[in-house]
């Protein structure tokens, strides 16, 4: 069972529900592995603070072009829908940033000019966290390419009945990565005006993907109706709900678990797994 952690909108509380997942999951027995894909700003490991035993670079193929070799045809810089090779006068100009590493511009190449080289774009860091199996991405700063590193976090070889997925927040193509393939999507979001906005617009990607989803409303306890009559037209059920306790807040600050640091919150994240287990049969 794969289940993604995802938020319209960032500070919703969403890694302190995946962590705390996690962490109740790992003690009723269940085999998890908590993938942390929010890969420009991972925190996960704050909280599960996880022996990191294995390290190594992520890349992907860019373009090089031998400029002895080619004909200034221009073909490359046709099929690439990115811009990230062009023909202009009599060079040929890479934008590595841009690449997306498809391949199609050494493909085309009638002159056998361009081959694909390696660039690094970020690091993949494996361990354990207790009984927990950790892995989270490290994008390189400036890079603006995440998916090849999400992709890498999510293909991480662990042998688990539970993998929980801490996407990054918001709606962009990082995210539906992260997202993709998952049994469930929990949105978790919180009763403001722009946790409520940003909720319909994760809804709305989620439903475009066709995946299952539920929702989880943090800091409950200041409100929240109309994220109720919006999930009830929608048949989208609500999953948890967080009370807004001053002692969560404190305890997220020092980098403490939830569960852990409030022993009463584990129900609140053990019926939380309940629902998900629920969920997640009844629409299989």
């Amino acid at each position: 069972m794969q289940i993604a952690i995802a938020s319209g909108k960032g500070g919703t509380g969403k890694t302190t529900v995946a962590t705390n997942l996690a962490w109740v999951a790992s003690r009723n027995g269940r085999k998890v592995a908590y993938l942390d894909c929010d890969v420009e700003e991972p925190n996960g490991h704050i909280f599960l603070k996880p022996e990191l035993s294995d390290r190594k670079p992520v890349g992907d193929l860019i373009p090089q072009v031998e400029a002895e070799k080619c004909t200034l045809c221009g073909k490359c810089g046709e099929i690439c829908r990115y811009s990230a090779i062009v023909c202009v006068g009599q060079k040929v100009l890479v934008y590595p940033e841009m690449c997306h590493g498809c391949g199609g511009c050494w493909l085309v190449c009638p002159a056998g000019a361009i081959t694909g080289v390696s660039r690094e774009m970020g690091t993949l860091e494996t361990g354990r966290a207790g009984a927990i199996q950790f892995a989270h991405g490290l994008l390189n700063v400036g890079e603006i390419r995440a998916i090849p590193l999400i992709k890498a976090v999510k293909s991480t070889d662990f042998r688990a009945d539970l993998s929980i997925v801490d996407a990054p927040p918001g709606t962009s193509c990082p995210v539906i990565e992260a997202v993709r393939d998952a049994d469930l999507v929990i949105l978790v979001t919180e009763p403001t005006p722009f946790g409520f906005h940003d909720l319909k617009l994760a809804v709305e990607t989620v439903q475009a993907l066709k995946l299952p989803l539920g929702v989880v409303i943090n800091r409950a306890s200041l409100g929240g109706r109309e994220i109720h009559t919006y999930c009830t037209a929608r048949r989208i059920p609500i999953l948890a709900e967080i009370p807004d306790d001053r002692r969560l807040a404190e305890a997220y600050s020092r980098g403490e678990m939830a569960c852990d640091a409030l022993p009463e919150y584990q129900s609140v994240f053990t019926g939380l797994l309940e629902a998900i287990a629920y969920r997640v049969s009844s629409s299989s």
